[in-house]
């Protein structure tokens, strides 16, 4: 009886060790994903921008994810939505995503043209925007539509919106959509903060959250070994045991 209970604890603390260092090792591996995606990013923004012809036809417009590019085109403010729940410097409010009819195509661009604090004693009140009319020049690079939060799978209607999904927005306005859309770049203007978050950012947390997975093991393989090998030749070498 003795020798399956000294079993099962040896077989629990094993596990133990195996889950918490594969956490761990899980944990690292997320950090460096996150920090080759930033490299990846700043080796393609120093790249020349791209044109909109050359991206809006690309057959894999991935491929161009991240590059600079500069926009000629007029705004379609009726269209303008306001993503809820998101953080810029520690803030919650909104993302503002308006689409951009380029100039010279009949091709459509969602742009996420920043940041604005929310009204948080009216939560439906829309804030001030500005929306130059007539054709404007935008700057940014080249980004996947914008990162979706915890919603129910529902189509959700109206200017303000916890996600927008691409295809639904495209059948709903009837706008020729391109697949990328464009995040925005500079100082901010029109009311609007452009601090956007950094793939990189959080890869400290990562090697933070793998130290204490594998801390754990440690402290299992030691607690083990403690209990089971050093505490019973304890009690052996005791006078009177």
């Amino acid at each position: 009886m003795r020798g399956v209970k000294a079993g099962l604890i040896a077989l629990a603390a094993a596990l133990g060790v195996a889950v918490t260092l594969g956490l761990g090792f899980w944990q690292w591996g997320r950090a460096q994903e996150k920090i080759a995606l930033h490299q990846s990013m700043e080796a393609r923004q120093a790249l020349p921008p791209v044109a909109a012809d050359a991206w809006a036809g690309a057959s894999a417009p991935g491929d161009l994810l991240h590059r600079r590019v500069v926009l000629r085109g007029a705004w379609v403010p009726e269209r303008t939505i306001y993503l809820d729940n998101r953080q810029m410097r520690a803030r919650p409010g909104f993302y503002v995503v308006t689409p951009l009819r380029l100039a010279g195509s009949g091709g459509v661009v969602l742009v996420q043209r920043g940041w604005v604090q929310r009204d948080f004693s009216q939560r439906d009140r829309l804030p001030t925007v500005q929306t130059p009319a007539g054709e404007v020049e935008v700057a940014g690079r080249l980004a996947p539509p914008p990162a979706k939060l915890y919603a129910f799978d529902q189509e959700e209607k109206g200017a303000i919106r916890q996600n927008l999904d691409l295809g639904r927005f495209r059948a709903e306005t009837g706008l020729p959509l391109l697949p990328l859309s464009v995040q925005q770049t500079g100082a901010p203007s029109e009311g609007l903060l452009r601090d956007w978050p950094q793939p990189a950012t959080g890869a400290d947390k990562n090697y933070g959250y793998a130290f204490q997975w594998w801390a754990m093991s440690g402290l299992i393989t030691i607690l083990y070994v403690w209990f089971q090998f050093i505490v019973p030749r304890r009690r052996r070498a005791a006078p009177g045991a």
